[in-house]
């Protein structure tokens, strides 16, 4: 039999699938990748345990848990654990502190099912700690590198192709803008933070001492960038991506009006895909009406509108131009600036796109 682990290092940076064994409504609040909740007790069945152990102690909640998971009941739990296991071999289980509820499941696998399965010790705690850590140890001991730009002018492009990146953005499932939702969710903000300190972890493991993020904002969508890496991003040195207003147009229809337009009739299929993708776009050029004011809002509104319904009409996204030009004009390019200006004794290159990726390629650790 493989013993219990507490090398949770081994764990991520090996992606080895795990069996969640809490509540349903614990797993939804934050997770890890690889791993699948099969829990102990439904939501309700834990809730009465707790009540119950508030109430009368360890060993009468004990006893309703057996109570409330038996015969019929417990043979199906116990049957899914143990598919889980024999198609996982390598795997582990686990609770919230690795005590009572991954204890018992190991038990009931070993004596209902003859299989000997492995459990993290410290559970769900122990390893959120490692990565909380992980991700604060790397702001205190790596070098950090931002790359800023205008609106449109790929800097997530040049992300992508960089080997040391933090994607911020990838992460989070949002693009960062007011226009940067997706057409399927963001994730928890705790599986946010378990993605990027995952991430973080295997980077360094292959070497990696210096990292380069986009300038981001303290949220991406609705995931706060976590705190000290935020606050480290307020006075990290960076890089600013330049491109003509031509081609930024052209990369914002192509992300947010062509692909962001499929996305959704991939996720939502061709009936209720566009209406969705269209009302979307909508709805984000609301979200900035008060601080494009009534009457600028009103007139790229108009575009929006009929740009939404050639496309819808014929397929043809040109008219979508229309409002993109209007709002890098009138609204993001101002506000740009203005950040450009006051971060300016921290740019310590600026160039395109490939003078860019040579820069930081050759860039080394410790320059500032």
């Amino acid at each position: 039999m493989r013993p219990d682990t507490a090398d949770y290092r081994d764990i991520f940076l090996n992606d080895l699938p795990m069996m969640d064994a809490r509540a349903p409504v614990e797993f939804a609040k934050g997770a890890f990748p690889h791993t699948v909740n099969l829990p102990l007790m439904t939501d309700i069945e834990r809730q009465k345990v707790g009540t119950c152990y508030k109430q009368h102690g360890q060993q009468a909640a004990i006893d309703l848990g057996h109570q409330l998971v038996g015969g019929a009941t417990k043979a199906e739990r116990i049957e899914a654990w143990a598919a889980f296991a024999r198609a996982n071999p390598q795997g582990y289980l686990y609770c919230f502190r690795g005590g009572l509820r991954s204890q018992l499941v190991q038990q009931w696998l070993k004596t209902e099912a003859g299989i000997d399965y492995p459990r993290v010790k410290g559970g769900y705690k122990a390893m959120r700690t490692f990565l909380l850590d992980t991700t604060q140890e790397a702001v205190a001991q790596c070098d950090f590198v931002l790359v800023g730009g205008l609106t449109g002018t790929g800097k997530t492009d040049v992300i992508a192709q960089l080997a040391n990146s933090l994607d911020l953005e990838g992460h989070a499932n949002h693009r960062g803008s007011s226009f940067g939702k997706r057409a399927t969710p963001q994730p928890a903000q705790i599986d946010f933070e378990n993605r990027l300190a995952i991430d973080i972890l295997k980077k360094r493991a292959a070497g990696h001492q210096q990292f380069v993020l986009e300038d981001e904002g303290r949220i991406v969508g609705s995931c706060s960038v976590p705190l000290e890496l935020y606050q480290g991003m307020q006075h990290f040195p960076m890089v600013w991506l330049d491109d003509s207003f031509e081609d930024r147009v052209e990369r914002i229809l192509r992300d947010y009006v062509v692909n962001l337009c499929a996305e959704f009739i991939a996720t939502h299929g061709e009936e209720h895909g566009f209406s969705r993708f269209a009302e979307r776009l909508r709805q984000s050029l609301d979200n900035i009406l008060k601080r494009l004011g009534g009457e600028r809002h009103q007139r790229m509104a108009a575009l929006m509108d009929q740009a939404l319904a050639e496309q819808q009409a014929s397929g043809q996204v040109d008219l979508h131009r229309g409002w993109i030009e209007g709002l890098l004009r009138e609204y993001y390019d101002p506000m740009y600036a203005f950040q450009r200006e006051s971060k300016a004794s921290r740019i310590e290159f600026a160039g395109d796109q490939a003078a860019v990726l040579a820069y930081l390629r050759q860039r080394k650790p410790g320059r500032s």
